[in-house]
């Protein structure tokens, strides 16, 4: 059977265009000086550790934190500060600082000049389980579609957020290549969503042997190149 050309290419963010553990940690250490100050009953009872195990507790008490990440820290929060006498309003604000340190990423080298390259042939989107904020980071205008689990309402590996992606771009599944870093989120995902899929490894990580994406990246001048052979 004929592979049907490429017409779009979707992204996972996280890993893929940015690293993520640093910006977490970072954001992560940023929110919680900001709570010693505004809600500081908060971290005398609450290590950083203490929050985390809290938000794992709560992680299986609501099916909408499987998907929208934000809502899961902010129930965290909201917790904590309730077992703490403090005021769960301020939470909001909170999120939002966290929020901001957690946008402040710094792309990998190759993504400015390899996500201009690639959108010269092809249509781009992006698909994430994850809340960053493209137009904050200032990658929005490279997507004609962007689509994040927290507001679609179901996450990768869930075949529907991949087909809602084709469906905007205005190709078909087989038409599309999804390129990622997670090899059962992304490269598995994406596979049973009928797309083609291709593993970033920028980490110089292995595969699981059941794992067979189309193709292996380990910049986005990679996937441009390998685009551009012949059929």
């Amino acid at each position: 059977m004929t592979t049907p050309p490429i017409k779009a290419v979707l992204f996972d963010l996280d890993d893929t265009l940015w690293p993520l553990d640093a910006v977490i940690k970072r954001a992560e250490n940023t929110l919680y000086e900001w709570l010693a100050i505004h809600a500081p009953g908060v971290t005398q009872r609450f290590t950083q550790d203490g929050l985390r195990a809290l938000r794992a507790d709560l992680l299986p008490t609501d099916p909408r934190y499987r998907y929208d990440l934000w809502a899961l820290r902010h129930a965290t929060l909201t917790r904590a500060c309730e077992e703490c006498g403090e005021d769960t309003a301020r939470m909001l604000q909170a999120m939002a600082v966290f929020s901001e340190a957690r946008n402040a990423v710094t792309p990998f080298d190759d993504v400015a000049s390899g996500l201009a390259s690639l959108g010269h042939r092809h249509l781009l989107g992006s698909v994430s389980n994850g809340f960053a904020d493209l137009q904050a980071i200032g990658l929005a205008h490279h997507f004609r579609a962007s689509f994040a689990a927290r507001q679609f309402g179901s996450a990768k590996p869930d075949p529907a957020i991949f087909l809602a992606a084709c469906e905007a771009l205005g190709v078909a599944p087989g038409e599309t290549l999804y390129v990622g870093d997670d090899p059962l989120l992304d490269v598995a995902g994406a596979r049973n969503a009928g797309l083609q899929a291709g593993w970033m490894n920028r980490f110089g990580r292995t595969l699981p042997d059941h794992i067979v994406p189309a193709a292996q990246f380990t910049t986005l001048h990679d996937i441009d190149r390998w685009l551009r052979q012949p059929a």
